[in-house]
């Protein structure tokens, strides 16, 4: 099940330096939404989801996760605890296993039978259903996206995050994609976080949107995000 996010006057800084690279950072985000930090690189974009996944201690400030408090200066809850799942800009497929076996990564702690149930419906989430047996390199970077979403919501995490993820592709394909996502991600109810410096993907996937600069988030807003036809 999914579940709401929030941060609360977090901050991040490495090797004890003066400087923080998060500094006061707060934001909330309820269950089944998306949100989207936008701006330049270097901001800390890519801080905030480290710092949520666990990559990251907090100096200050807490992160909670539903009723699980992940982070504080007390409590650093493991990232494989967390029940946070992670899309990278570069999929990070494995080339020798198949889309199914790629999807299916996450579940090898369950059965067979639920395991290929499971990557059974997400292929078929992502439109991908005839896929299954297909390598990554036999797929175009499209279908690999929708192959490393499937993966990521395999597990049922309780928070998606997205780290760029459709910065490798060519624009009609980005456009088509981020429209494409948003509606997989909404149909199944799941809380998002997605990071970029696209402005027009912001206002496509997002229902929240928050601007970072040198650290903080400086505005946090309501997107008019753009529904495709059904």
């Amino acid at each position: 099940m999914t579940a709401s996010l929030h941060l609360d006057a977090v901050r991040v800084a490495y090797d004890h330096r003066a400087h923080a690279v998060l500094d006061n950072f707060s934001l909330a985000l309820d269950a089944g939404d998306i949100g989207c930090l936008l701006g330049p690189s270097g901001c800390g974009k890519t801080t905030v989801l480290r710092a949520i996944a666990g990559f990251e201690p907090l100096r200050a400030g807490r992160i909670q996760l539903g009723a699980t408090l992940l982070s504080s200066t007390q409590v650093h809850l493991p990232p494989e605890r967390r029940r946070v799942g992670m899309m990278f800009q570069e999929y990070a497929l494995f080339p020798h296993l198949t889309a199914a076996q790629n999807v299916g990564f996450g579940l090898r702690r369950e059965t067979a039978d639920t395991r290929n149930r499971r990557v059974s419906e997400m292929l078929a989430t992502v439109g991908l259903a005839d896929a299954g047996g297909r390598f990554p390199h036999e797929l175009s970077g499209g279908q690999q996206q929708r192959i490393a979403l499937a993966r990521a919501l395999a597990p049922a995490p309780a928070l998606l995050l997205l780290d760029e993820p459709f910065s490798n592709l060519d624009g009609a394909t980005r456009d088509r994609l981020t429209l494409e996502v948003r509606s997989i991600l909404k149909a199944a109810g799941q809380t998002a976080v997605l990071v970029t410096h696209n402005e027009a993907e912001a206002r496509a996937m997002a229902d929240h949107t928050g601007v970072m600069h040198n650290g903080r988030l400086v505005r946090w807003t309501a997107t008019r995000a753009i529904i495709p036809p059904l």
